[in-house]
């Protein structure tokens, strides 16, 4: 396991927070009312949620996770919450909070550090559950049929747990590769993906029966197996710096993209048939565009975003990027591959989701 100063500094930062909460207990928040498209962003170092309205692209709304939610409950303190999952019907977040800062690098989770997954109202952005986990998680992201939650344990011996989503109950642990990061779903629901870092493979799972299905190899500290919408699944290779894309079907990489650049996050747009990758130390997108005739992705071209690129989101004929350096989200023309709007939210904006 990988033990930092930085995650000393947390503990002491959390401790100090502890006290000052101890002594002034919360003001319950109004509950919100979210009733329009919206985009999710998860501020990691301020722990708050940025609420974008999709129509006016302005932020109409800041939840402020420990403030307004936490009502004096030490238990429901949330540090550096870091990517977010909404669930099928769209009613539930839930958000992956390991409780250090990944916002520059991901890596094995520091030695006894305890993660935790929340969950909130996509409409009223009120809280409501906490669940502490054994160990650091990466994310916490509802299974397809929206009765699980499931989160990776970022250790050397790596674990899969699955809570059931009502009763919040541990229901099954799966055995993994080593530091696992990112857990997601293909397209068609039938497997689960998970990236194990510390071992540069990634791990196919039957979600029904939760059998292990294949293991993968891929390139050197894969962080997350992305899913498109083409029956593929593209994997950042954080320090490999490439894509590995996963045939669904076979579960063997079919494709493997040298990008040049450390990767933050892959994006397929399947009205496009192209494939967005940030780069967080270049603070911009690049995009890769499929060529029929060659039968491989060409690289079509990269734009500027914000210091700090990351998450990636879609909606019509619109991108959302979220720059963690900058504090900022992009919105960008598809078409053009260009910045149309910055939008300021909190500080180190991580993952991002649309409702």
């Amino acid at each position: 396991m990988k033990i930092c100063a930085q995650g000393f500094a947390i503990l002491i930062v959390g401790s100090l927070v502890w006290a000052s909460c101890k002594n002034n207990k919360m003001n319950p928040m109004t509950p919100l009312n979210i009733n329009y498209p919206a985009a999710f962003v998860v501020n990691g170092e301020d722990n708050t949620v940025s609420v974008i309205n999709t129509t006016t692209n302005q932020v109409s709304e800041t939840i402020r996770l420990n403030d307004d939610n936490m009502n004096g409950n030490m238990d429901q303190m949330l540090m550096y919450p870091h990517h977010v999952y909404l669930n099928p019907d769209k009613s539930m977040l839930s958000l992956g909070v390991p409780g250090m800062d990944l916002s520059e690098k991901h890596g094995g989770g520091m030695a006894g550090m305890k993660g935790k997954f929340a969950l909130l109202s996509a409409t009223t952005g009120m809280i409501t559950k906490v669940v502490e986990l054994p160990a650091m998680n990466h994310n916490a992201a509802f299974s397809p049929d929206g009765r699980e939650i499931w989160t990776s344990q970022m250790q050397e011996e790596g674990k899969v747990l699955v809570y059931d989503a009502n009763t919040y109950a541990l229901k099954s642990t799966v055995a993994v590769g080593k530091e696992p990061a990112e857990v997601t779903f293909s397209a068609d629901g039938k497997v689960a993906f998970v990236a194990n870092g510390g071992d540069n493979s990634v791990t196919a799972i039957n979600p029904s029966t939760k059998a292990i299905l294949k293991t993968i190899a891929v390139g050197i500290n894969p962080v997350a197996a992305w899913t498109g919408s083409d029956g593929k699944m593209y994997v950042d290779n954080e320090d490999g710096k490439s894509i590995s894309i996963i045939d669904v079907a076979k579960l063997e990489v079919t494709e493997t993209i040298d990008l040049g650049f450390m990767p933050g996050m892959a994006a397929y747009n399947g009205d496009m048939k192209e494939l967005w990758v940030s780069d967080p130390n270049g603070g911009k997108v690049h995009w890769w565009k499929w060529d029929e005739a060659m039968n491989m992705y060409m690289h079509g071209g990269a734009f500027e975003t914000g210091a700090g690129t990351h998450a990636i989101a879609f909606k019509g004929m619109s991108a959302y990027v979220t720059n963690q350096a900058a504090h900022t989200v992009s919105v960008a023309d598809v078409m053009t591959h260009a910045e149309t709007k910055e939008i300021p939210v909190g500080k180190k904006p991580n993952g991002l989701v649309l409702n």
